[in-house]
């Protein structure tokens, strides 16, 4: 146990146990719901090490755990070496450097192995507008011409090409700029949305809940 401790102590398995603990801290708040298990996808990129098709928070921790085992283990090997001064400090650098290269390995194959069980998420698609309003652009919509503004899921807008069927004229269906309009289908030939009039205060409505 002492031997253990003095390993997990020293450099640089202490550093790994860093690490380590803050993985161990980030898995305990995904549990608990206060994280998402995705929440670094979109800041780090793993690709360029070899770690793309799972989680960032996957593949990172995986890298920790193995990288703290084989730091614990070169560690213990060292102590045990009885080495001592300059050769004992290039054995520890030597065990950080292969703790990383061994981890490295051993992820990128785990990764390559099972990234087939986190498939990877669909592209953005103009199909995703559908059912979705829309604020009309410019001055009127017919069957061959008009533009809408429409707000995509992250928050962004865009201006999307957008008819209206040829129908008699009726009062609230022409649409004027500023007017609000609900995109009812696509249309991938032409690749322009279908709209239709769309009037908030007619959109269903949340029931009232009952006094107790």
């Amino acid at each position: 146990m002492t031997e253990f401790l003095s390993a997990a102590l020293a450099f640089p398995a202490v550093v790994f146990g860093g690490a380590l603990v803050v993985v161990v801290c980030f898995w305990l708040l995904v549990l608990v719901g206060a994280v998402g298990h995705d929440s670094f996808d979109t800041d780090l990129d793993t690709e360029a090490v070899g770690f793309g098709g799972v989680p960032v928070s996957v593949s990172v921790s995986l890298f920790v755990a193995v990288s703290w085992f084989t730091g614990l283990a070169g560690s213990v090997l060292v102590l045990r070496s009885g080495a001592t001064g300059t050769l004992r400090a290039l054995m520890h650098l030597a065990v950080l450097a292969g703790a990383l290269l061994i981890a490295w390995g051993v992820v990128r194959m785990l990764v390559r192995r099972f990234h087939r069980f986190f498939p990877a998420e669909p592209p953005p698609s103009r199909q995703d507008f559908v059912g979705q309003v829309c604020t009309i652009r410019t001055g009127s919509v017919s069957a061959d011409f008009g533009q809408a503004e429409v707000a995509a899921a992250d928050g962004s807008t865009a201006i999307v090409q957008v008819r209206q069927p040829l129908r008699p004229s009726a009062a609230g269906e022409e649409f004027t700029s500023g007017s609000t309009g609900l995109l009812y289908a696509y249309d991938a030939d032409g690749e322009f949305f279908w709209v239709s009039p769309y009037d908030a205060s007619l959109a269903p409505r949340p029931l009232p809940r009952k006094a107790v």
